[in-house]
């Protein structure tokens, strides 16, 4: 099978790092390969393949630069060689937020979707410095665009009566040589532990070894190792959390399952569905080991929810799609990033004001 049209792309596969677009591709079920030639203003560098009846365009952020306004960078330039794109894919690895209502662990999947019209995607960096210094956050973005809430909705209730076919997703991608086993295979259960929030990790330690067995808080053992799904909120901010109570902080104030860096600079004003595989608990024990296999189970429950029937109605009615829709879909994308220098402008001030002196 050629390579289609570009106007024929109708689903952009966002990946801040590299291990989660080797992943994505993973899950092509045809690779076109690298796209050629595009808008001489777009620097970004696309993958094109299909997922069963769909096109889709996977891109990949700037190597070393990340965070929301890189993300609504690339997906600014996206649209200006895909213009008919309707919706995105966030794809990729996020730090966990366990709690006694959600039993978070390193491979699960968090889905940024709520059973309301709440916001899903909390900016908490974003907001207002108010008299004595008190922050008001004000950053908060609603549900992904119905057909895909639809899917999730649909996934989420299959799974209740039969087994998922993410799992096999992944299963099939780590056979294909050893390279891929290296990179994606499941790490070991007693490499999944979560420490006590005063349990600080040693400095200087590369790694959990000398942390002892008493440090972790008590979890019963699963009955199956495959990855499970969780649908809220997700947190997302400029900076990376390696601190367990600011972790427990940011649960408490925003009712997160999942903090990013990428998912504000996204959702605004691009209907867009976030997707994060955990790969650590944003606490100061953080380390990479989990990385490859959460990036593979995002990506693999990805897959399956574009199979859903109603996301694969969509690929086949798109070709309807008014002139109208897609002029409005680039103005939105100009209100965004008018909206975004207006935010880090604001921000920056207000981080200004609060280390002023005061008297």
């Amino acid at each position: 099978m050629s390579c289609p049209p570009l106007d024929e792309f109708h689903i952009g596969w966002i990946c801040p790092l590299p291990i989660e677009a080797a992943a994505a591709t993973m899950m092509l079920d045809e690779d076109f390969g690298v796209l050629g030639e595009q808008d001489p203003k777009d620097s970004n560098i696309y993958r094109l393949g299909t997922i069963g009846k769909h096109n889709v365009v996977i891109v990949c952020l700037p190597a070393g630069r990340i965070g929301p306004a890189i993300a609504a960078t690339v997906v600014n330039n996206m649209v200006r060689t895909f213009s008919t794109l309707q919706f995105g894919l966030m794809v990729g690895i996020g730090g966990g937020i366990p709690s006694a209502d959600h039993d978070i662990r390193l491979g699960d999947i968090v889905i940024g979707c709520s059973f309301d019209d709440s916001g899903v995607v909390v900016q908490y960096d974003m907001g207002n410095y108010v008299a004595g210094g008190e922050f008001y956050r004000t950053g908060s973005f609603n549900n992904p665009p119905r057909p895909l809430l639809a899917a999730t909705y649909a996934m989420r209730t299959a799974h209740l009566a039969k087994n998922p076919r993410y799992p096999q997703y992944m299963q099939d991608a780590t056979v294909k040589n050893s390279r891929t086993r290296e990179i994606f295979n499941r790490p070991s259960v007693q490499d999944d532990r979560l420490f006590r929030i005063e349990r600080e990790h040693p400095a200087g330690a590369p790694g959990c070894e000398g942390c002892p067995k008493k440090w972790e808080v008590s979890r019963p053992k699963r009955k199956c190792n495959d990855p499970q799904t969780h649908c809220g909120i997700i947190a997302s901010g400029q900076a990376v959390i390696k601190d367990g109570q600011k972790r427990e902080n940011l649960r408490l104030k925003t009712g997160a399952l999942c903090v990013d860096m990428e998912a504000a600079g996204l959702v605004a004003d691009f209907a867009c569905l976030v997707i994060r595989g955990i790969c650590d608990y944003s606490d100061s024990h953080k380390n990479k080991q989990w990385q490859g296999y959460a990036a593979l189970a995002a990506a693999a429950y990805a897959k399956e929810l574009l199979g859903k029937p109603i996301l694969t109605w969509l690929a086949l009615d798109l070709t309807k799609i008014s002139t109208e829709e897609v002029r409005d879909t680039n103005q939105r994308f100009e209100r965004f990033k008018q909206a975004e220098q207006i935010n880090r402008e604001g921000t920056a001030k207000g981080l200004a004001d609060e280390q002023r002196p005061r008297h």
